[in-house]
């Protein structure tokens, strides 16, 4: 892959582990890719290990973006995908695992998006009440139910 930024490297210390990311771009393959407005291809070497340094793995990821290189060096590339997970996790994940969202039988019309609406509706007020665990909360206002208007307009 030909480099035409300094490859970004970053390393991050949370979540029981570090992880070490390197972020390449390139536009060698722009020419033999048939995909309009292609502006660089990137590739993410992560390299993850527990706080001890063990278990060690790998994942390498790949990626076209639109684009160039003068206006997104391997830097922001990485920041761009940063902050992209950041909402993946701050918001769907919880999404996720605090509603099940994925095994939601709501399917039709216009009632999946008017539930995703509610459910990060629910998020927001709880993270704006500042209350430590999502789920914690959510498991508590279930059982009792009439806490929740009151909760509502304080």
């Amino acid at each position: 892959m030909e480099d035409y930024s300094r490859p970004m490297v970053t390393l991050n210390k949370g979540h029981n582990r570090i992880e070490q990311r390197v972020v390449r771009t390139s536009t060698a393959l722009n020419t033999y890719l048939d995909w309009p407005y292609v502006g660089q291809i990137f590739r993410i070497h992560r390299h993850v290990t527990d706080l001890l340094g063990e278990h060690p793995r790998d994942e390498v990821a790949f990626g076209v973006t639109d684009l160039r290189p003068k206006f997104a060096s391997s830097q922001r590339i990485g920041k761009l995908v940063g902050g992209h997970w950041r909402i993946e996790t701050r918001l769907h994940y919880v999404r996720d695992t605090a509603f099940d969202e994925d095994r939601s039988q709501i399917r039709t019309g216009s009632g999946p998006q008017a539930m995703a609406t509610l459910r990060n509706i629910a998020i927001g007020l709880i993270r704006r009440m500042k209350l430590p665990n999502i789920q914690r909360t959510l498991e508590h206002l279930g059982r009792r139910p009439d806490q929740v208007c009151p909760l509502l307009l304080s």
